[in-house]
């Protein structure tokens, strides 16, 4: 199968990449200055992402879309204004994660932002869950770009006016080079930052404008160590269709509404859960000395019982040592319980933490 390349693939190549294959794509992993120096840029400045791989999915309809959704989606997207959004769940009947989603509301329907291994089957679902009553467009003639950081704000504004006015997880339609663009206010990296879907044929333009501008590219690898230090989970990690909301400690966005009613897809498990708790639930795990726990690493209680399993596990350069998280029984999950992580088959000593690792950023209001 022919591996795919994104819009800014030359631009890549061009500032020396190092590639691997993600998702069926070339993607980059890093850029010569490394990994760390990367992630700490877009920390204290600001670092461009190419998430073109991921899924652009814009859904047209009248008002029966929004009351279909929500026998889908556990969200009260009746209530979602224009150009906002929303974190969301795409379930099984068992309220297994298929993948985890950004709706926005959006003129005569919603944009979807899916993760980019699972786009093709999340079309496929959504198609038949919709009984293909209504428009669907899996983009791929357009890009998605994120800008992230502290001056990406000044940055985007300095292209685009107008950007700085956006709120947190709000967007709109602009234009550049005489081509409609959206930008939300949003990201995954605990910062404040936007993310820009264009026209593959403008895209190339407009990253370099940014890189005019001071922001640098940023690979893969960074944006993992800024999701993990910001306790943001990963599909295929921390999620997956074996895992709920409230297992993943996400039922934060679960609508309260939407769970009393129980009208959505998985919502029995969820209220079940809720109810009665859960066995297993994902939590922070802080290392005490330099050691890092990758995924799959086994956790043991002081008992030396084996209690969970490490999903993701990283040097944090913000933080300036080791973080990871991972599941366990739910009566090892309170903060400050002493664990054990087995590395190359030697138990090391950690401690159940809060997440996020690193503060994170978000600029709630728009910088007026």
């Amino acid at each position: 199968m022919e591996i795919k390349k994104t819009s800014l693939y030359q631009l890549h190549q061009n500032s020396k990449a190092k590639f691997v294959e993600f998702a069926g794509y070339q993607m980059p992993i890093q850029y010569p200055e490394g990994i760390v120096e990367e992630h700490k840029f877009t920390r204290n400045h600001s670092g461009i992402f190419d998430v073109s791989h991921m899924g652009q999915l814009f859904i047209y309809g009248d008002d029966n879309l929004i009351e279909d959704l929500e026998k889908i989606f556990p969200l009260n997207l009746k209530n979602l204004k224009l150009n906002h959004s929303k974190y969301s769940f795409l379930m099984n009947d068992e309220a297994g994660i298929y993948d985890d989603l950004i709706i926005t509301k959006i003129e005569k329907g919603f944009l979807i932002i899916l993760n980019a291994a699972c786009k093709k089957n999340d079309f496929k679902i959504l198609s038949r869950l919709l009984n293909n009553k209504y428009e669907m467009l899996l983009d791929n003639e357009r890009s998605l770009i994120a800008i992230q950081g502290p001056k990406s704000v000044q940055i985007l504004s300095d292209t685009i006016n107008g950007v700085e006015n956006l709120s947190f997880m709000s967007g709109n339609w602009f234009f550049f080079q005489e081509q409609k663009i959206y930008i939300t206010r949003s990201g995954y990296t605990g910062e404040d930052g936007f993310e820009i879907s264009l026209p593959n044929n403008c895209a190339e333009n407009f990253t370099k404008k940014l890189i005019e501008k001071g922001a640098k590219l940023i690979g893969l690898g960074a944006r993992d160590t800024l999701r993990l230090e910001a306790g943001l989970c990963l599909y295929g990690h921390e999620l997956d269709k074996d895992k709920t909301p409230v297992e993943a400690n996400l039922k934060w966005a679960i609508s309260k509404d939407r769970i009393s009613k129980g009208n959505f897809i998985g919502s029995n498990i969820i209220n079940k859960q809720l109810t009665d708790g859960v066995s297993k639930i994902r939590v922070g795990i802080k290392p005490e000395g330099r050691i890092i726990a990758r995924e799959k690493t086994k956790i043991f209680n002081q008992s030396d019982l084996h209690i969970g399993e490490i999903t993701s596990g990283t040097f944090g350069p913000s933080v300036n040592g080791p973080v990871a998280m991972g599941y366990v029984e739910n009566e090892f999950s309170k903060k400050n319980t002493k664990i054990f992580l087995e590395v190359r088959g030697k138990k090391h000593p950690a401690n159940i933490c809060g997440l996020p690792f690193y503060k994170k950023s978000y600029v709630k209001g728009a910088n007026k």
